[in-house]
């Protein structure tokens, strides 16, 4: 319709004196007149969920032992495409995700694709030709064969491939990938590799990820353990990547309970000096995250630690090693995210920066080019674990045996896992701030909501606010976030608001983890139930009763006739003290649901593995919110 026609009508109606269309339907500038309240509104306003840790076939230990999948391939099936699988299997997620970081190993990234190829860059060397005529050997063999040659490679510490231009061609190949499938607004295929530090077998790896595309990170190679296994040297190079570029980086560290105890040591890894103020202070602008759980086991707890928290004895990992030093009780206290939390504040009280004050997420770290975190969707650790009838789905040793110390088989694996993230916007900058603001939220693979708001002037009726987001942000602060000095007679309070993934399970419970530092510089910790379903009521020490049990390990199913579709609470201290340094974060728990090995025993008519529990209580972490006096 016309516009002279609408002012025609309106007069007509006698609604309107309309002196001409043009005031009509203008506003006059300058008149002061807001309508719309989300123009000025820049606060993240929807969760994402994604991967930060994702190997295709362009890593040796994924490629050189069967994966066939490319990072292209891994963008095209987080995009929500159907994908052929490394064993011919058609392969597709439920829901696509929103971002995906493809992170495969910077030592000979590309190579196995390199292999297959036989691409002239590697051709024209003799330890080229050499691990291209092992993998033609055909099957496992020729596999086992190739891979064993570049890993007394990689173990002597020196490049056989220095020299080349095979590790520019490579990376170049994998940020064109990257900048191909990226689709601002839509879906963010994020740019990053694995510097992967193993100092005598130890797990001290890292995923890099950057905040810019290909342009930017071609120009400088990524840094592999062929220079440093020291992640202080690590720093070095990252910041010298900013100043050459002007881009951002941030590093990812995982894998905390394979690292026998060096991933949060209290001494640096080299020259083994105690921390320091300085150290606190790089680790923290370059480390702002750490991955708190994945395949390889959770690392948020560990029962010896925390013997009180009835849930701290998730996806434990004691079993094997990737090196020769077998794991000690000593080492525990060295390698798990909350008791990592409490000795930062100690750090923080004896020379003012904390040295772990870090955001959580979680990933899957598959080495199939399938980000598949879900337990009835799971495409295994790597390509020769991918869904089969075949005994070594299950029985495949992920870690080495050490001693007469069993390895962790694959069936002791879950199939974790996912990391939320607040955001304004699906674009490569917008998430990439997010989690360097640290204002995201691990899970073992289910897509819940979590949302945290911590102040000091919150009340109950806050919950319902139908303005919510704003008001947590103009009055309190998010999760990754500190809170200072609280005013004299007044007590943190936080806003929880916790929604079920919309196809996944009900929620058992909402918990508050809260860890503190006493005078005496020892720590402190207690575990809250805050919110719960079912209309439970909790014993006199506020212990709940379980929430039930539905799966039918038979049909591999379970029933949300138990646990609440959405969870919201008002939360306040009860046992707060102004003077001491304290950390709080929020851990979800849902019902049961059949795990992985639960599955597959149904659909391959095959027996559930002897020990294997058929049943996982999926969950997610928040990263803290800390109270400074």
């Amino acid at each position: 319709m016309q516009v002279r026609q609408i002012t025609c009508a309106l007069t007509l109606c006698g609604l309107v004196n309309v002196v001409s269309a043009q005031d009509a339907l203008t506003t006059p500038p300058g008149s002061g007149i807001k309508y719309s309240p989300y123009p000025e509104q820049t606060f993240p306003n929807q969760v994402l969920f994604g991967d930060t840790h994702l190997h295709t076939a362009f890593s040796a230990d994924a490629g050189l032992v069967g994966a066939l999948l490319t990072p292209d391939d891994a963008y095209r099936y987080a995009r929500g495409e159907v994908v052929t699988s490394n064993t011919g299997l058609q392969a597709r997620l439920a829901r696509p995700l929103d971002f995906l970081v493809v992170t495969d190993h910077a030592e000979n990234l590309g190579l196995p694709a390199a292999v297959l190829t036989k691409d002239p860059v590697l051709t024209a060397t003799e330890w080229g030709r050499q691990i291209i005529k092992k993998m033609s050997i055909g099957g496992i063999d020729g596999m086992t064969a190739a891979y064993e040659f570049w890993l007394a490679a990689v173990s002597s510490g020196n490049d056989p491939l220095a020299g080349t231009d095979f590790a520019q061609t490579m990376w170049e190949r994998a940020t064109e990938s990257a900048d191909a499938n990226n689709l601002p607004g839509a879906f963010t295929a994020m740019i990053g590799f694995e510097w992967t530090s193993q100092p005598n077998g130890a797990n001290m790896h890292r995923n890099v990820i950057y905040r810019g595309g290909k342009a930017e990170a071609d120009q400088v190679i990524p840094i592999s353990t062929f220079d440093t296994d020291d992640p202080e040297r690590l720093w070095d190079w990252m910041e010298a990547y900013e100043t050459k570029t002007g881009g951002r980086i941030l590093a990812i560290p995982h894998g905390g309970n394979l690292s026998n105890g060096l991933m949060f040591d209290d001494v640096t890894l080299t020259d083994r000096r105690p921390l320091d103020a300085e150290y606190a202070a790089r680790r923290m602008r370059w480390e702002p995250l750490y991955e708190i759980t994945q395949i390889k086991g959770d690392g948020e707890a560990h029962p010896a630690l925390s013997t009180e928290d009835e849930f701290a004895d998730y996806e434990t990992w004691d079993n094997g090693s990737f090196g020769p030093e077998p794991k000690t009780p000593d080492m525990l206290p060295r390698e798990y995210a909350r008791e990592a939390f409490k000795r930062g504040m100690a750090y923080e009280a004896q020379f003012g920066v904390n040295p772990f004050k870090f955001g959580v997420v979680g990933s899957t770290d598959a080495h199939t080019g399938l980000t598949a975190e879900t337990e009835d969707n799971f495409y295994g650790k790597v390509a020769v674990t991918e869904p089969t009838a075949d005994p070594i789905r299950f029985d495949e040793a992920i870690t080495g045996r050490v001693g007469n110390v069993e390895p962790q088989r694959h069936w002791m694996a879950s199939a974790a896992g996912l990391v939320g993230v607040w955001s304004r916007e699906n674009t490569r900058e917008a998430i990439w701030d997010s989690l360097a603001a640290k204002e995201v939220f691990a899970t073992t693979g289910t897509r819940m909501t979590v949302r945290v708001f911590g102040g000091f002037d919150f009340t109950a009726a806050d919950l319902n606010r139908p303005d919510f987001a704003r008001y947590g942000y103009e009055n309190g602060v998010p999760m990754g976030s500190d809170l200072n000095t609280a005013p004299r007679g007044k007590t943190p309070r936080f806003l929880v608001r916790v929604m079920r993934d919309v196809d996944g399970a009900n929620l058992d419970r909402v918990q508050m983890v809260k860890g503190w530092l006493n005078a005496d510089g020892s720590t402190g910790e207690k575990v809250y139930d805050i919110a719960w379903s079912d209309d439970r009521v909790a014993d006199a020490e506020g212990k709940l009763p379980p929430v039930g049990n539905t799966v039918n390990a038979r049909d591999a199913s379970y029933s949300n006739s138990i646990g609440s579709p959405y969870l919201a609470t008002f939360w306040e201290d009860p046992h707060f003290d102004r003077s001491q340094r304290a950390f709080y974060y929020v851990r979800v728990i849902e019902i049961p649901t059949p795990r992985w090995t639960t599955f597959d025993a149904k659909v391959f008519d095959v027996a559930i593995p002897e020990g294997a529990n058929t049943w996982i209580d999926e969950r997610a972490y928040t990263s803290p919110i800390w109270y400074n006096p």
